[in-house]
């Protein structure tokens, strides 16, 4: 029982010396811990080299094999959803279902990168406006691959994140200029709830606004419940989303709740984790 090996500066930069330390009087190496096989460091892929048997453990092989289902055996209709803060996080996901998905859902602040874009006014809302030509270039990407991309139709504003601000919903932009979106309002909520009611496959990664405010949780938790009664594959990552569905109380409805939020990003979006690529045998 090793402390946190983080506290190692050689535990990041997967030095060699210091895998073969860790790897000293072990004859067999059990990686299950799938939310970290994203990052090349010692304790996830250089020890692996020192060690005579390398396995994957029971949790590991569960998310390989869901993912995998997601990436290349979806059942149709294939809906995700995505949300969050930040569409710069999501570029290579979204790349990736845009040959796979039938349909992409948006919200979170990352929908307001997508509207601005398209020259609509978000008020206050957070907007990477560095991420606006590759917001544009995603909308072009979506209908010529005739992917049904929905971004919110209607919204919360609040004057401030936080609980007890102001807030109202709008069903037209431009926003209050002293005004930011905080969540999708009720009849995305029904909209979104429609198409996830006809999917077979589902993947959701990241909440529809600030979720951990109880006024601007009603778009995440409404989502999350839609997802349950779907009767689809649902597959469920990421820390946020996750907690969602806990707060929702629908955890027992999803198919599977990745542990993995980075990692299940990254796996979607077509890279070789680290951590996977280690364990050859397995």
């Amino acid at each position: 029982l090793l402390e946190n090996v983080r506290f190692y500066k050689e535990e990041e930069k997967n030095d060699p010396e210091f895998s073969r330390k860790l790897a000293e009087g072990i004859d067999i190496f059990v990686n299950d811990a799938f939310g970290s096989s994203h990052r090349a460091h010692a304790s996830v892929v250089g020890i692996a080299e020192h060690v005579p048997v390398k396995a994957a453990g029971f949790l590991m092989k569960k998310e390989v094999d869901y993912l995998k289902k997601a990436i290349h055996t979806p059942v149709k209709p294939y809906v995700a959803i995505l949300g969050g803060a930040k569409v710069s996080d999501k570029i290579e996901i979204i790349e990736s279902l845009l040959g796979k998905a039938d349909h992409i859902l948006i919200g979170g602040a990352m929908a307001y990168t997508f509207l601005k874009a398209q020259g609509l006014g978000v008020g206050k809302s957070l907007v990477e406006d560095d991420q606006s030509e590759v917001a544009l270039v995603i909308l072009d990407k979506a209908r010529a691959s005739n992917v049904s991309f929905h971004l919110p139709q209607d919204h919360v504003v609040a004057k401030a994140p936080q609980a007890g601000a102001e807030t109202r919903t709008v069903e037209s932009l431009p926003f209050p200029e002293d005004m930011m979106g905080v969540d999708i309002g009720p009849k995305t909520v029904a909209a979104y709830a429609k198409v996830i009611a006809a999917a077979q496959t589902i993947f959701w990664n990241g909440p529809m606004g600030i979720f951990e405010v109880d006024e601007f949780a009603k778009g995440t938790v409404g989502i999350a419940r839609a997802v349950a009664e779907s009767g689809a594959v649902s597959i469920v990552g990421g820390g946020d989303s996750v907690a969602a569905v806990k707060k929702a109380g629908v955890r027992d409805k999803i198919s599977h709740l990745s542990t993995g939020g980075g990692a299940s990003l990254e796996f979607l979006g077509g890279r070789t984790l680290p951590g996977v690529a280690a364990l050859p045998e397995a």
